[in-house]
């Protein structure tokens, strides 16, 4: 092998090396933002006791079937 042919594969080796690191640094960033999305999403979820403070604790929990 010449030298040019040497310090071509380290140039692609080097390249390729990059390539993924940018990746890993796109996919994390990916991460960090459905993270957040989720994070918001279950905030918003109202609180159901607040809806219906003066119903009995056990009103709604069964459903009839039959009717």
């Amino acid at each position: 092998m010449d030298v040019s042919g040497i310090a071509r594969s380290a140039t692609t080796i080097a390249d390729v090396g990059v390539r993924q690191e940018v990746s890993i640094a796109v996919l994390k960033k990916a991460l960090d933002v459905s993270e957040e999305s989720a994070t918001a999403l279950i905030e918003a979820i109202p609180n159901s006791n607040a809806n219906v403070p003066n119903l009995p604790p056990n009103l709604g929990r069964n459903i009839n079937t039959t009717a």
